[in-house]
C-alpha cells in the first residue's frame, strides 16, 4: 500500500502590496456653500388689495419648494403657492418656465 502524497503547507507564506503611485488627499468641500438666487425682478402687485403679494416668473429648473424657500426661507411653504395658482396649476409638478406665478405674502 503506497502513502498519499503531502499536500504543500503554505501556512507560513506573508504578502504585501506596494505601489509606486503617488496618493492623492480627497478633495475638502466642507466649506462650500450654495445659493440660489434669480434674476426676475420682483413685482408687487400694487393693487393695495392683496397685502403684499408678488410675482414670479418660472424659469428653468424651478420647482415650488425652490420658489418658496427663496420667498418664505422653507421649502415646505410650497403648498401656499401652489393654492393661491390653482387657477393655472392642476399638479403642483408641472410647473413650466414663463409662468408667472403669484406668491401670496404673510407666509415666512
Amino acid at each position: 500500500m503506497s502513502t498519499p502524497p503531502q499536500k504543500p503547507d503554505f501556512s507560513d507564506v506573508k504578502g504585501s502590496v506596494t505601489s509606486t503611485e503617488q496618493i492623492q488627499e480627497k478633495a475638502d468641500f466642507s466649506d462650500v456653500q450654495a445659493k440660489v438666487t434669480s434674476t426676475e425682478q420682483i413685482i408687487s402687485d400694487g393693487g393695495g388689495g392683496g397685502g403684499g403679494e408678488q410675482s414670479y416668473t418660472v424659469v428653468s429648473g424651478d420647482t415650488l419648494s425652490h420658489i418658496a424657500k427663496h420667498f418664505y426661507g422653507k421649502a415646505s411653504k410650497w403648498p401656499a403657492i401652489f393654492e393661491a395658482n390653482r387657477d393655472q396649476l392642476n399638479d403642483p409638478d408641472k410647473i413650466k418656465p414663463g409662468q408667472v406665478l403669484k406668491i401670496p405674502a404673510g407666509e415666512g
